[in-house]
């Protein structure tokens, strides 16, 4: 008996938690709907001070896509997430912060106009991809790869349609890039192509315009 109620007990810890994921999900997507114009998504280190030369580029950047009608997605707290979403606010665009609950917390940066915090990554992550028509990601940690790697999984499998992913700042990612195509590559555990789908750059502009011009063209073969 002592078992049964035991298992019970589990399977309505088992339900509960399913039905906060899937509400989860619900608010997020309801989110998503009030996003009326083409989105990218931006990581990088909550840990970068203002100042910093990945801030202020991330911050040009949050510009430069509200100049040209864009949403901001972000992870909604400091750092390269507050500096995309402060100049998307500077610029006059549509500035989102996707939040995650941790036992430190991270409060939502001041710049955003949609928020909404998260209880799970993979919830999370879903509504980073769904609406974005690009990623722009600067340096970070294990978060940031966790990100990069995870996005470029969906896009090597056909699980989301080909969009641009950008890494920006070429002396922090060289040697991941070096590694990717001495390693992998070499021992034939991913394809040629798969090598190619990063744009890496040191300059904002060329940044966005990658990640505009691949939104336009799918556009374009879609029409």
């Amino acid at each position: 008996m002592e078992d049964r109620r035991l298992l019970d007990t589990e399977r309505h810890d088992a339900a509960t938690a399913v039905e906060r994921i899937v509400e989860e999900f619900r608010a997020g997507f309801a989110i998503l709907a009030r996003i009326d114009r083409p989105a990218v998504t931006m990581f990088g280190s909550a840990r970068i001070p203002e100042g910093h030369p990945c801030y202020e580029a991330a911050r040009a950047a949050g510009r430069a896509f509200a100049a040209r009608d864009w949403a901001v997605i972000t992870g909604g707290g400091p750092g390269v997430m507050e500096a995309g979403n402060r100049g998307a606010k500077e610029g006059g665009g549509l500035s989102v912060g996707f939040n995650i609950d941790l036992p430190r917390e991270q409060s939502t940066n001041p710049y955003v106009d949609i928020a909404y915090t998260f209880e799970h990554f993979y919830a999370r992550k879903v509504c980073f991809v769904k609406p974005a028509e690009g990623f722009l990601i600067f340096p970070g940690g294990f978060g940031t790869l966790d990100e990069l790697y995870e996005t470029l999984t969906l896009i090597q499998t056909g699980k989301v349609r080909h969009f641009p992913v950008v890494l920006f700042g070429a002396d922090h990612w060289s040697e991941m890039l070096r590694w990717v195509r001495r390693e992998l590559l070499r021992d034939r555990l991913i394809s040629p192509g798969d090598a190619d789908l990063l744009h890496v750059t040191d300059e904002v502009e060329e940044a966005v315009e990658a990640i505009v011009a691949g939104y336009e063209r799918r556009r374009g073969g879609a029409a």
